[in-house]
């Protein structure tokens, strides 16, 4: 009597090593996959009723919050550049800051608090609304950051946000929640997020040739024993 085990054997091999190739696919594109850091602008105020010396300059107090919203990713920031201008269209140069760099770990916050010394009070002057009304104004940041994952470090990914900021009469953002960094352009993913899709969409496709291949084959091989069946009766 033909032997009808080798059939089924192989079969269930071959689903368990699709199962085992489609499961650590998954674990490697969760393990690679990176978001990028949320940047918010907290506080933005110009003392314009205050006396300095010179008379013609002022300062700019600004705060940032960086947050870094990945569960298991460090991320290593690049000197932060912050640029501010007297309106959304960066009619003017206003003033810019540097942060140094610092690492953050996973799921961590950060507030940074920083004066820009010698701001120009003429031009805030020109730019600030009268008549109760607001205006906007424009802060631009640029960076580099990466991501720890495990020990190892990822390649360098550029970020490029910013936001315009509504202030009134003294200066002063007008909303009082944070106020998000976006980019203008589409939403990037990484690196080793693009690797992780490309090697997940690449494997799927060969876990579905190779089952189409196996369900072929199991198909001739019970075909053949049933004619084999029936030519033996």
């Amino acid at each position: 009597m033909p032997d009808t085990g080798g059939g089924g054997g192989c079969c269930r091999c071959c689903c368990r090593f699709i199962f085992t190739l489609g499961l650590t696919s998954l674990f490697m594109w969760l393990s690679l996959r990176t978001s990028s850091p949320d940047c918010l602008l907290s506080k933005f105020y110009i003392p314009l009723n205050q006396t300095f010396n010179p008379p013609n300059l002022t300062t700019l107090e600004f705060e940032l919050r960086l947050k870094n919203t990945n569960k298991d990713k460090g991320v290593y920031y690049d000197p932060i550049n912050v640029t501010f201008f007297d309106s959304s269209n960066r009619s003017h140069f206003i003033g810019n800051f540097t942060v140094p760099k610092f690492y953050q770990g996973h799921k961590k916050k950060a507030r940074k608090n920083f004066t820009i010394s010698n701001i120009n009070r003429e031009v805030v002057i020109q730019a600030i609304p009268v008549n109760g009304s607001t205006a906007f104004f424009r802060v631009d940041l640029a960076t580099s950051v990466r991501y720890k994952i495990l020990m190892f470090k990822t390649k360098r990914d550029k970020i490029k946000v910013g936001v315009n900021i509504e202030v009134n009469g003294t200066a002063i953002k007008v909303s009082r929640k944070d106020l998000k960094l976006k980019s203008n352009a589409n939403k990037i993913r990484s690196y080793y997020g693009q690797m992780g899709v490309f090697l997940v969409e690449f494997l799927v496709s060969v876990s579905y040739q190779r089952v189409y291949e196996d369900v072929s084959w199991v198909a001739e091989q019970v075909l053949q024993l049933c004619l084999g069946s029936e030519s033996a009766i």
